[in-house]
């Protein structure tokens, strides 16, 4: 199975995502924020990189996230997202709609373009995929588009030809929301995600 290392900052949602919670079993390591440029991830599969996490600390160390991921390993990054430097994602910013299901005949506006996808067939459906946006990504060509809006827009997208590596990408906070004790479909995401993330078929 494969080691995950999160980025670490002991946020209230952090800590209750990431160390207190049933998901806390699926971390090989926590990774104090300001010890990052320190760390060694030779040992790592993957580098999580969560909502909210300290951008000044992720802007210094930009090198060594994109070292990791040409290393052949993956990526993970939880929204809204760092749009300076992630590969090519073309980021587009749109108002997020908090309160969307009270309107007659809501519709979030979400598709499943990768209903095939093992992620889809085994450990979530789109409903769990399905609370806000911040905005979406526009992925260059050869990127695989798992949710989407209805225009097209990429919510969460995996990019194997931008780099060396694998970047799973989404728009998504599952974890803010969760440790921040709200939302109830992002407990349900995190429960499908994470187990994927350490032994599914990426």
């Amino acid at each position: 199975m494969r080691k995950i290392a999160v980025l670490y900052s002991g946020s209230s949602h952090h800590h209750r995502t990431y160390k207190t919670s049933e998901f806390a079993q699926y971390i090989h390591t926590r990774i104090p924020a300001r010890q990052f440029a320190t760390t060694d991830l030779s040992e790592f599969d993957v580098l999580l990189i969560p909502s909210q996490s300290h951008t000044g600390i992720l802007s210094q160390n930009i090198e060594k996230i994109y070292d990791f991921a040409n290393s052949g390993k993956i990526v993970v990054t939880f929204g809204p997202p760092h749009t300076e430097w992630l590969p090519e994602h073309n980021w587009e910013f749109r108002p997020t709609n908090f309160w969307w299901w009270l309107e007659p005949g809501a519709d979030s506006g979400l598709r499943l373009p990768g209903a095939d996808h093992d992620l889809f067939t085994n450990y979530l459906t789109l409903d769990d995929a399905t609370w806000h946006q911040h905005g979406v990504f526009w992925p260059s060509e050869g990127c695989e588009t798992l949710v989407s809006t209805e225009d097209g827009g990429a919510v969460l997208y995996i990019d194997r030809v931008n780099t060396g590596g694998i970047w799973v990408n989404t728009t998504l906070d599952p974890d803010y929301h969760y440790g921040s004790y709200f939302m109830p479909a992002t407990e349900r995401f995190l429960r499908g995600f994470l187990p994927w993330l350490q032994r599914g078929v990426i």
